[in-house]
């Protein structure tokens, strides 16, 4: 199953008869449903950031000192050897964005385009010189942001076309979530779906007229490439801008009267508990009862969902519906915990699953899913009376307190998926920090274990438990760029008791080797190319991590847990509450420096 850009699979048919209808003209040939392909979100390399953050040599399951997190979080160059590097080459073009704060703008600045950032100078060139507005929106580790920036924004001839016809101006949906809502709403009308990155034109008064997402550089089969896309919309302003407005303009007229809310004087809601019914089956409908969760494939987390299956079961307990709630949520959390979607070797989780089973993951590491996560296994925990849920809150916990964690107390918002593979080469590669292949299993995990049968060794102890395959476990339908071959993700195949039955171990003695397995195969990849870290910090995100940090804390009798939520109470309190406007700033930045910058 090819991997769908946030998840969403965007039909394009109604977004190609749209650009037909109002661009391309009317003998276009109708566009076929696209096979987006699409790997998910990460970061290709780029000029920004010519640090890494040092990473521990273990990954122990306990939490660290605060002393000891803060002082892993110095900076310090990574290099192949022990010579310098290279003085960088000076950048052929720079821009305005260059002057912003934003990670995602920044990976931006050196384009060929003539980028705006969001505000009233784009806007008022725009009106001046009656010239449509192409809007991208996207964020810093989202993988197919950066595939439209090496292919279309660093090309000379579309930079140019851009430039030269239209006001360019880039959003981080991040720092603009209001603005990205707008037009995602747009192109979602459009479309019948939405991610990103996301391009949108608009009139000068910022009124949409044609939007879609990630675009190849140039036609590829029936689909229309950016510079076609480019070419005609030009030639559509200059001889048909009325047709090209009013299109959009029906569009908007649509969305106004579909989000309309209207009710009949006197009219009281539906009663709450008729809601939580038809939510309930509603998600019972869609459940996918082998592996859990709501949907094939791709799958998502979808934590506001298990919550509310676990707050439908506290309220119909004696009830079959309620049982089944249970049963859905608590189903989808253990696979998910054992899928590859779960990091088993750093911690934490991984965006989403590309296929059905929670295999294959989109590596991408986001701050709220493992705030809203913490706090649905937590739950779990408290609801089922299994320590395993309780384990797997805890596990997250210690991956944001290593990896997402600045020494000011406040949370960064995500890893990449993509990183340079620990052999090297020029290009990022998604999952390259993650994956390993059999012959490196075998190498570092090679000792024969005494008492085993057939004289096994550790690493096929852990090869067995984790699915490891000697021709890598990812299928090439997960795989559609080759990133992954002979590659394999970890995942839980089989349970330690029938584990330590396949090799003639005790229980007790195989959940030692795999914790050792772990902790070696931590310390290899602290010496890889880490992904690329987005160090902005939102108010938003991190108040559901400190909830996320307090719910576990006080469900565990914690008192680390708790000090680490007050900490970044302090942190939200010193750095993005405006005591003098009574107003709660919605980002700050982690400078140069390793200090918190504003705005």
């Amino acid at each position: 199953m090819l991997r769908l850009a946030r998840g969403r699979s965007v039909s394009q048919s109604s977004l190609a008869r749209l650009l037909s209808r109002a661009v391309l003209g009317a003998d276009a040939v109708q566009q076929q449903t696209t096979e987006r392909q699409v790997r998910g979100f990460g970061h290709t390399h780029h000029h920004q950031h010519h640090f890494h953050l040092q990473n521990p040599a273990g990954r122990d399951r306990t939490l660290l000192p605060e002393q000891q997190s803060a002082a892993r979080f110095g900076c310090s160059l990574r290099m192949a050897s022990g010579t310098p590097p290279p003085p960088p080459t000076p950048p052929k073009h720079t821009n305005r964005l260059y002057e912003e704060k934003s990670p995602y703008l920044l990976q931006h600045a050196h384009n060929p385009v003539d980028w705006y950032a969001w505000g009233q100078e784009a806007f008022d060139r725009a009106k001046q010189e009656d010239k449509p507005i192409f809007l991208s929106v996207g964020y810093s580790t989202c993988h197919w942001c950066h595939v439209m920036e090496r292919e279309s924004f660093e090309d000379e001839e579309i930079g140019r076309l851009l430039s030269e016809n239209f006001v360019c101006i880039k959003v981080d949906r991040e720092e603009r979530p209001d603005v990205d809502k707008v037009y995602m709403t747009f192109v979602q009308a459009t479309s019948g779906g939405g991610g990103w990155p996301m391009s949108v034109w608009l009139t000068p008064d910022l009124r949409p007229f044609i939007g879609g997402t990630y675009f190849p550089p140039r036609d590829a089969g029936r689909r229309p490439g950016l510079k076609t896309v480019l070419t005609r919309i030009m030639e559509q302003w200059q001889t048909n801008r009325t047709t090209l407005e009013s299109s959009g303009d029906r569009v908007m007229e649509a969305l106004r009267k579909g989000t309309a809310i209207a009710a009949a004087p006197g009219e009281a809601p539906p009663p709450a508990p008729d809601v939580a019914n038809r939510c309930f089956q509603q998600l019972a409908h869609s459940y996918e009862e082998e592996y859990g969760g709501f949907r094939d494939a791709p799958k998502f987390p979808t934590p506001v969902n298990l919550m509310f299956l676990m707050s439908y079961w506290a309220l119909n307990r004696s009830t079959t519906e309620g049982a089944e709630a249970l049963q859905m949520t608590l189903h989808t959390l253990r696979m998910m915990a054992l899928g590859g979607i779960h990091d088993h070797v750093a911690q934490g989780f991984h965006r989403y699953s590309t296929d059905a089973s929670w295999h294959v993951p989109h590596f991408e590491k986001m701050l709220y899913d493992q705030a809203q996560l913490a706090v649905a296994y937590v739950t779990a925990f408290q609801v089922s009376g299994e320590q395993f849920f309780a384990d797997v809150a805890r596990d997250i916990l210690v991956y944001v307190s290593r990896d997402l964690s600045d020494k000011s107390g406040g949370f960064y918002s995500a890893e990449d998926a993509d990183s340079v593979p620990a052999g090297g080469g020029p290009e990022k590669r998604e999952g390259a920090f993650c994956v390993w292949t059999a012959s490196e299993l075998r190498e570092l995990l090679g000792e024969v274990l005494p008492g085993a049968t057939g004289r096994a060794s550790l690493a096929d102890v852990a090869m067995h438990h984790y699915g490891v395959r000697e021709q890598g476990n990812v299928e090439p339908e997960q795989d559609p760029h080759g990133e992954l071959q002979g590659q394999n993700v970890l995942i839980v195949r089989y349970s330690v008791e029938l584990t330590a039955a396949r090799f003639g171990l005790s229980v007790a003695t195989v959940t030692e080797l795999l914790a050792s397995a772990r902790a070696k195969m931590a310390a290899v990849r602290s010496t890889r190319p880490r992904p690329h870290l987005d160090t902005k910090m939102l108010a938003s995100w991190n108040g559901l991590m400190l909830s996320g940090f307090a719910c576990v804390g006080a469900a565990l009798g914690d008192e680390a847990l708790l000090q680490r939520a007050e900490r970044a109470a302090r942190f939200l309190k010193e750095h993005l509450w405006d005591a003098e406007g009574q107003t709660m700033l919605r980002s700050c930045y982690r400078g140069d420096q390793m200090e918190v910058e504003s705005t």
